[in-house]
């Protein structure tokens, strides 16, 4: 039997290689993966050519080492069942369905603390959402909303609506989401926003005032779009926050400072899932928050997110779909059959 690993190789090009199936370390056990899920935003950037080259992987995840220049393998959101131990791990970790932040490929050795067990009553498919509901929970940690507060997002990609699920969990006074495609609103009016708007249509800015009585006290911005940042900012009031949670990659982002930014004291951060912000980890950490996102996914209804499935081995079509049919592909799976 060979592992298959797949390689992002150029802009618009993957691969899928073979290579022997790797044999557990003592202290590690080996993963036969059986769905992974495609990060659209990230990996959207990875297949376009547009992720500054020279940037680290990721700091905080040892699966991911070098930098993001090509050829490169890449994804962190892997669920499979664990068939081999090492000399010096236990055997009960044998059979048992885990979760790892690891790259698209079949089988792979981890330590067992770098790796997750998913809880018995979630299903394998919707354990794959697992590092993005982690990111939305990040992102309201973040943005702290609190009651009776006016929210907008911009984007409902699945990050989109997986932080509109968590924040239509709060008493809020309004949750008014934009996206341009049909689709992607009927799903975050299921999962919870009161509102979703087409950003396209009338201005943005004055269409939330009139629906939500006033400007947004917190306003995120998803979409992976830099044009969109303007809107966040024009759609947010006195003293408001918007959080940037999107990740542009090498694409120029050029925004409106010299208006109502500059006079309404509006707090413009940014937001990622790898840190904790400093003022949180006195009693949030990694371990504490992934307890939390279990919980949620627990208790979300998701299925509905998950549109389409490809074997690894038609991984190109898959990347293909994300970057053609925006409107009607929302979370895609790789599987490993």
């Amino acid at each position: 039997m060979n592992a298959r690993r797949l390689r992002f190789t150029a802009p618009r090009s993957v691969a899928v290689r073979t290579e022997p199936v790797p044999e557990p370390g003592p202290e590690e056990v080996r993963v036969r993966t059986t769905v992974s899920a495609i990060s659209a935003g990230t990996e959207g950037l990875l297949y376009r050519g547009e992720a500054p080259s020279d940037l680290e992987a990721d700091a905080e995840l040892d699966a991911l080492d070098g930098d993001l220049s090509y050829p490169l393998s890449y994804g962190y959101a892997a669920v499979g069942t664990v068939t081999a131990v090492g000399d010096r791990v236990d055997d009960d970790w044998l059979d048992r369905q885990v979760f790892a932040y690891n790259p698209h490929e079949s089988h792979f050795c981890r330590s067992p603390d770098e790796l997750l067990p998913v809880p018995e009553t979630v299903d394998s498919r919707e354990a794959a959402l697992f590092a993005t509901l982690e990111t939305a929970a990040t992102f309201v940690l973040d943005g702290r909303p609190l009651l009776g507060e006016r929210v907008a997002v911009f984007g409902q990609g699945v990050v989109g609506l997986l932080t509109t699920a968590l924040l239509a969990r709060f008493p809020l006074e309004e949750l008014v989401v934009f996206d341009r495609y049909e689709r992607r609103r009927e799903l975050a009016t299921a999962l919870g926003a009161d509102r979703a708007l087409d950003p396209d249509e009338d201005d943005v800015a004055e269409r939330f005032a009139e629906l939500a009585g006033g400007r947004a006290d917190l306003t995120y911005e998803l979409s992976g779009n830099p044009d969109a940042l303007d809107d966040a900012i024009s759609t947010t009031g006195f003293d408001g926050r918007v959080l940037v949670g999107s990740w542009y990659g090498t694409k120029p982002a050029t925004v409106d400072l010299g208006g109502r930014f500059h006079r309404n004291r509006i707090d413009l951060r940014s937001s990622q899932v790898s840190t904790i912000a400093p003022d949180l980890s006195g009693r949030w950490d990694r371990d504490r928050r992934h307890e939390t996102t279990w919980d949620r996914l627990r208790e979300l209804e998701l299925s509905g997110l998950i549109t389409h499935e490809f074997p690894l081995e038609d991984a190109d079509e898959a990347y293909e779909r994300l970057e053609n049919c925006p409107g009607s592909t929302i979370q895609v799976l790789l599987t490993y059959e």
